[in-house]
């Protein structure tokens, strides 16, 4: 089980990221653009460096949505592979049957 705090600044990066994504993204593709002048890429490179780090969607961490566990973790269920197969073995998840032979 992972320590409460560490879920939270989690959600709170996600949140935040999701809120800024836009923004960003312009900010982004203004400081690649070749095509403009040096001054204008520079003033967006500054306006990005000082935008929150934790508005960049790379600093979220896919996360269990039971325990936490930030490692193993399976896109299509949100949750670990442990917590996969404990749910799996109990029948808790439809269509999903742990084989045995």
């Amino acid at each position: 089980m992972a320590k409460k705090s560490l879920t939270l600044r989690n959600a709170k990066r996600k949140k935040l990221a999701q809120l800024q994504k836009t923004k960003r993204q312009k900010t982004i593709a203004i400081a690649k653009d070749e095509s403009l002048p040096f001054e204008e890429r520079l003033a967006a490179q500054i306006k990005l460096s000082e935008m929150p780090r934790d508005s960049s969607c790379v600093r979220y961490r896919n996360r269990c949505g039971l325990t936490g566990r930030p490692r193993g973790n399976l896109r299509k269920f949100g949750l670990s592979r442990i917590a996969v197969r404990e749910l799996a073995s109990w029948g808790q998840i439809p269509g999903l049957i742990k084989s045995s032979w």
